[in-house]
């Protein structure tokens, strides 16, 4: 008993709505985000990142903002961290530098330019120069 089933040919059944063996034009979708497929590709492989509430303490303290070309700067950063098997970052950017756990996604703590030259940064396993 081997029935062979074979597909409706009407395009009501079609998941589509499209009948089978007629040609559809597919016109390219404008860029209209100006993001391009590699961030929006970037955006949905890489996990959200999380600032941590002592991070979120620090930023507010020393009045460190970041605008959304920094943040995806440390996301990059973190992803290749991240690819290379790194467990615990510096992301150093122009003005600031933020230390990373890579495994959790999350950003630990937040130091601004004069804070760089005072700090001895320990408990890491590797550090990425984010450059825009």
């Amino acid at each position: 008993m081997s029935e062979r089933i074979f597909p409706p040919l009407s395009s009501v059944n079609s998941p589509s709505g499209v009948q089978p063996g007629i040609p559809i034009n597919r016109q390219p979708v404008p860029d209209s985000a100006g993001g391009g497929f590699k961030q929006i590709l970037n955006e949905k492989l890489l996990p959200e990142l999380k600032i941590s509430a002592h991070a979120q303490k620090r930023m507010q303290d020393r009045g460190i903002t970041l605008s959304p070309t920094e943040l995806a700067g440390i996301k990059e950063a973190v992803g290749k961290a991240q690819a290379k098997g790194c467990r615990d970052s510096l992301v150093v950017l122009d003005r600031m530098a933020f230390i990373v756990s890579v495994e959790n996604q999350t950003v630990v703590t937040a130091v601004d330019r004069q804070s760089l030259k005072e700090n001895v940064f320990t408990n890491i396993d590797s550090a990425v120069f984010v450059t825009r």
